[in-house]
């Protein structure tokens, strides 16, 4: 067998494929006929009828809009029955008695001082040292107030009020709403004070009284820096 030569041109190249005779025009037309008509079977048996699909929206918009009714109904229940837990927990912490801070030394009670009436008790205290509301009412009084110093008076629901005296600094406003806990101010020595202490008087109809049997009544023990409310949480 001759062997070719790389320079030899190939015999091969560019040699056309044979084409098998088509297929008749008649039969080909039919052929897609055929087709056509069962793609278009098909098509007619899956697709559902108009009607059907306005039928099948229309109640899938009417049963969203009762799901949503359904949810709207119950978010309002809900948010009625917060609104009524959050008035029933300011009612009862509306109740709540305080005192002014913890840590202090009892240095002087209600009574006979220096042939006069002490008409409040004294609490020391480093002078900077917070305190706080012993319970709900309003700022009717919040600066400068005789020899109480810098003082903050604050009249509760029941009638009486606290003055809170000697305060270094006052964190209220007069007209300010307080709740038991809130910070009125820092204790300190202003006014007729010798050292940093808080002086706390209640009056009840207008008149001086001792704090320490009206604040027990109420479950604070002046003495023993006992608070009631603070006592039942942590039993709780």
């Amino acid at each position: 067998m001759r062997q070719r030569l790389s320079s030899e041109p190939d015999r091969y190249r560019g040699r056309r494929r044979v084409p098998t005779p088509p297929r008749s025009r008649y039969a080909a037309v039919v052929t897609t006929a055929f087709v056509g008509a069962g793609v278009v079977a098909l098509g007619a048996s899956a697709l559902p009828d108009a009607k059907d699909i306005n039928q099948a929206a229309l109640d899938e918009v009417r049963q969203a809009s009762v799901t949503s009714q359904d949810a709207a109904d119950r978010a309002q229940s809900a948010d009625a029955a917060s609104r009524g837990n959050d008035r029933q927990e300011a009612s009862a912490e509306s109740d709540v008695w305080l005192l002014p801070f913890q840590g202090y030394d009892l240095e002087s009670s209600y009574g006979e001082r220096w042939g006069k009436l002490h008409t409040g008790v004294d609490l020391v205290a480093p002078e900077g040292t917070p305190y706080v509301a012993i319970h709900d009412g309003t700022v009717t009084k919040a600066g400068w107030f005789g020899g109480y110093g810098n003082a903050v008076i604050v009249k509760h629901s029941d009638g009486s009020e606290a003055i809170y005296g000697h305060s270094s600094a006052l964190s209220v406003q007069e007209g300010q709403q307080v709740k038991a806990g809130d910070q009125l101010g820092l204790i300190g020595m202003t006014g007729h004070a010798y050292g940093s202490h808080l002086h706390l008087e209640l009056h009840v109809k207008g008149e001086p009284i001792d704090p320490k049997p009206f604040l027990k009544e109420r479950g604070v023990d002046i003495e023993l820096q006992v608070e009631a409310y603070y006592n039942d949480v942590a039993a709780s």
